[in-house]
């Protein structure tokens, strides 16, 4: 099984995205989202940043922020990657100059091909839980029996991961890529090293099993 990137998100303090480094995932999430109990500004992001070492990944969350909000972002913090989490159309994400990937929240009835066909040019395709009135950060799963088999476009799973059923969930859909916030927290916005340490230790080892074959942590 090819490796499975991992990205932890809702980095708020200089010691969190120090353990996301130290853990050996791919990288880190900061949240500009306004509404977010993990959101954080510009000026904090690019603090955040300046700890990182090298190639570890910045992305930047958005959710329908105008564009004038995410150019001052982009010129103040190091981001590698965009990821839009609202109804922002294609045209909209491509308009920035940076890679970017588009978030899905995933229900009954919803086409996933047509939208990754819609949004061709993203780097992946992020699948989400759908909630009423809520963007993502659900700590929910969802129905993962949802996602249709060969994707156009990368998967990253996201929604409710935790060290306990991320093997699982590689195992079920082999995405490109995890996204995990509050399945490594003590509270909203604090993570919690060791939850990160052995989340990323869950992933690396469901990549070791033969395909078909369930991990259990």
């Amino acid at each position: 099984m090819a490796a499975t990137r991992v990205k932890i998100c809702g980095i708020t303090r200089e010691e969190d995205a120090l353990a996301v480094a130290a853990s050996g995932a791919d990288a880190i999430g900061l949240n500009f989202y306004a509404a977010s109990p993990r959101a954080v500004s510009a000026d904090r992001a690019a603090e955040l940043a300046e700890v990182l070492p090298p190639f570890l990944s910045v992305v930047a969350l958005f959710v329908d922020e105008p564009v004038s909000g995410i150019a001052r972002i982009l010129d103040t913090v190091p981001v590698d990657i965009i990821q839009f989490h609202g109804d922002e159309t294609p045209e909209f994400c491509e308009q920035f100059g940076r890679p970017w990937i588009k978030a899905l929240r995933v229900k009954p009835g919803l086409d996933i091909v047509d939208a990754c066909r819609r949004f061709h040019r993203a780097r992946g395709m992020l699948l989400d839980s759908w909630q009423a009135g809520v963007p993502g950060g659900t700590g929910k799963t969802f129905d993962w029996s949802l996602t249709p088999a060969d994707l156009p476009l990368p998967t990253v799973l996201a929604g409710g991961l935790h060290a306990g059923n991320v093997g699982e969930a590689i195992a079920a859909l082999h995405p490109a890529a995890v996204d995990v916030s509050g399945g490594v927290e003590s509270a909203p916005g604090i993570k919690d090293a060791e939850k990160i340490h052995r989340f990323v230790a869950a992933v690396r080892a469901a990549e070791q099993q033969p395909d078909g074959v369930r991990y259990v942590d």
